[in-house]
């Protein structure tokens, strides 16, 4: 029955553009979401029939081509932005355009070269190869290889292999007394969001960095396990490179020069250095980086004495520390910054409940022409949501709630333009939102993947129960059950890397919900000129239909949120997420061998677990009285209450994050920690910071608990 289910052994981590399937499982009190078996095939209302049957592969199919032949970098891309617009408009909604004035900065020249102790100078390729097979590789306007909000620079000097660049990683490297100061950082992608790799090698003094993928990722599907490299077969191309900004988004998100208000013409206008690196980077393929550890081997200290989570990966060499004596790194980079227009494409249907607005979104701006999988596997879905809605509009039907579609611009280099929406926008979407669904990466691969505020969790899991997976085209299995063998039944925690960041951190229900690749499915190449249509096709996702699986969960979601009397939100399953993150923080406080009161914080838990029962009780007596002012209070109450999580101040140096249960790690940028303000301080040993935040913690819980009193 499992296809490929079954082969799936590892823990799948939620990542909002790259999920990573070969990490080691983080002990969790979290439980295991259990389901009854559902009939199948699914039964549904004669709404969700017709929503489910306006998906069409084939059109989805037109959508996507369109997109990736598209260029969309940011700023470029007004015209993909114009006919979104005008698709949605065609579909029944009315649209525009909203413009911001923006930071952004764009590569004029960048090369790097090794040089040898004999006077040998050989140039390291920047250069992915363009391919006859897939034709947007073969496009004049192409992106060249560069880091967004990468600093300009030229700097030679010896390099240190800095394994994935974390924080313990560098702590590593001084306690086994590696030089680093003056040197060039070589890290590989994984862990940490790539802009944090940067900022740790420049905070140890080190004056450049580059970034390389390796194939310890891609699971059995390598050119070394035999498997022939794309186009001729599922692997990884030996010279595809990962492209990506390196703003500091664990610190603040959006314009950088604009922070906490829309960046619109002639506005104030702060600094960067807190937020962009001061040193230059670049990135490059595993067939380059290859050569340069291999000239690290059996200078300083091996990968294997090194000891460090994923130091070594699956390349031919030792993964030694380095530096080699004499050898050295020329690395140049050229950056031209600009104040620039970007794009969001906002589509609406006002509903008969002014004050209660759903939003659905996803970004369309790319590093490359293509970009089928991230992020317009999901833009190609939005077009096709928007037609399934204009059905029912076409029948006469009239949504409870606004509905909002937004295709964000410039989410790439820091999740720009959703950010300087909800800034702009803050004190409606304040009075009025519900939730906030996000698809970035809707198909990289057959995997389901879902992360949510927990009170979304039992509605996303019901909807993913009424939707068929595709099953290598054998229809014959529900999206939940696939979801469920890969999860292990664990909705993920949101944390940051894609546009649902902005209104989590402003108080409303957020979900993020995508597709992607295990260790036997075909290496999707992220943010590299090979996320192609040609590769869609042909690898990721033949047919598309796991495309309209993915648009027809999303659409009932949309659906139930934007029509249901009732909002089918499960704030008593908040309450059990919340007691979980408390048992998962006091093991980090065991761990560290210090004692921190916490009282405070459980007591302000379980006053909302109360809370949320009575709250749940008059929702029952507002359904069995058929009672409509006191449906109104019940939704209100579940409209508002995630405003109180964030009523307490941002964390500690990072003031754009508010969430006090949960919020991106400062050393991770893209995964969650929960309770950050607490678990961030104890592990920095700084319990006075710790204490205040558990006392911060418990009032924000409280506050939620406040709004939902009955």
């Amino acid at each position: 029955m499992y296809r490929f289910i079954l082969s799936f052994s590892l823990v799948t981590l939620a990542y909002a553009c790259l999920r990573e399937f070969n990490q080691p499982q983080k002990h969790t009190h979290r439980k295991r979401n259990v389901r009854r078996q559902a009939e199948f095939p699914p039964v549904l209302t004669d709404r969700e029939t017709i929503l489910v049957n306006s998906f069409d592969n084939n059109t989805i199919d037109q959508w996507a081509y369109y997109y990736t032949h598209e260029n969309k970098l940011a700023g470029l891309g007004r015209a993909a932005a114009q006919w979104t617009a005008g698709k949605w408009a065609e579909y029944g909604f009315q649209s525009r355009l909203d413009e911001y004035e923006v930071y952004l900065n764009y590569p004029v020249s960048t090369s790097l070269h090794v040089n040898f102790p004999n006077g040998t100078i050989a140039e390291v390729s920047l250069v992915e190869d363009k391919l006859p097979e897939d034709d947007v590789t073969n496009r004049p306007d192409s992106q060249p290889t560069f880091h967004g909000f990468s600093a300009s620079g030229d700097v030679t000097a010896e390099y240190v292999y800095v394994g994935r660049g974390q924080q313990v990683d560098f702590d590593r490297l001084v306690e086994l007394g590696v030089e680093l100061e003056g040197k060039i950082a070589l890290a590989k992608y994984g862990g940490p969001f790539r802009g944090l790799k940067v900022k740790n090698a420049e905070e140890h003094g080190m004056i450049g960095t580059v970034i390389f993928s390796d194939t310890d990722g891609d699971g059995e599907i390598t050119v070394a396990n035999g498997y022939e490299a794309y186009p001729d077969g599922p692997a990884r191309h030996p010279n595809a490179v990962q492209k990506g900004s390196v703003l500091f988004l664990s610190t603040n998100p959006g314009d950088p020069t604009t922070p906490g208000y829309p960046s619109k013409a002639g506005v104030p206008r702060t600094g960067t250095e807190n937020v962009m690196p001061l040193i230059p980077s670049v990135p490059i393929s595993y067939s380059a980086a290859q050569r340069l550890l291999q000239a690290l081997d059996g200078h300083g200290t091996s990968g294997e004495d090194v000891n460090r989570t994923a130091w070594v990966g699956a390349l031919n060499a030792t993964y030694s520390t380095g530096p080699a004596p004499g050898i050295t790194l020329s690395l140049h980079n050229l950056m031209e910054s600009n104040i620039t227009t970007i794009w969001n494409a906002i589509g609406w249907v006002n509903g008969t409940n002014s004050d209660e607005t759903i939003v659905i979104g996803n970004h369309r701006d790319t590093w490359m022409i293509g970009g089928a999988g991230d992020p317009n596997s999901g833009s190609a879905i939005m077009v096709e949501l928007s037609k399934a809605f204009g059905k029912l509009l076409g029948s006469g039907w009239k949504p409870r709630r606004n509905i909002v579609l937004a295709s964000w611009d410039a989410e790439e280099y820091g999740l720009i333009g959703s950010t300087e929406w909800v800034e702009e926008y803050i004190n409606w979407l304040t009075e009025t939102a519900v939730a906030y669904l996000n698809i970035d990466v809707a198909v990289s691969g057959p995997r389901p993947d879902l992360s949510a505020t927990p009170e979304l969790h039992t509605i996303a899991l019901e909807l993913f129960e009424k939707v068929i997976h595709p099953n290598d085209g054998g229809f014959n299995i529900s999206l939940y059950d696939v979801w469920n063998a890969v999860s292990e039944g664990n909705v993920g925690v949101l944390g940051s890397g894609s546009d649902y960041t902005a209104f989590l951190h402003r108080g409303i229900s957020s979900l993020d919900v995508g597709s992607g690749g295990g260790p036997t499915d075909p290496v999707w190449h992220y943010h590299s000129n090979y996320d192609t249509y040609h590769w869609m096709a042909n690898f990721g996702d033949p047919g598309f239909h796991l495309h309209s699986t993915m648009g027809q969960f999303l659409t009932l979601l949309a659906y139930h949120l934007a029509d249901d009397e009732l909002l089918p939100l499960d704030l008593p399953n908040y309450g059990v997420e919340l007691q979980a993150y408390h048992e998962d923080l006091l093991d980090v406080i065991a761990e560290s061998g210090e004692e921190l009161d916490t009282s405070e914080l459980a007591d302000a838990i379980e006053v909302f677990q109360g809370r949320a029962k009575e709250v749940k009780n008059l929702e029952q007596q507002a359904v069995l009285t058929n009672n409509a002012d006191l449906i109104k209070v019940v939704n209100h109450k579940y409209r508002d209450f995630q405003r109180g999580f964030v009523s307490q101040g941002g964390l500690p140096t990072r003031e754009f994050y508010r969430h006090v249960v949960t919020s991106p790690g400062i050393d991770t940028g893209y995964a969650a920690i929960t309770y950050a303000g607490i678990t961030e301080a104890v592990e920095a040993g700084n319990f006075t910071v710790a204490e205040d935040w558990v006392g911060r913690t418990a009032r924000g819980i409280l506050r939620a608990a406040d709004i939902i009193k009955t």
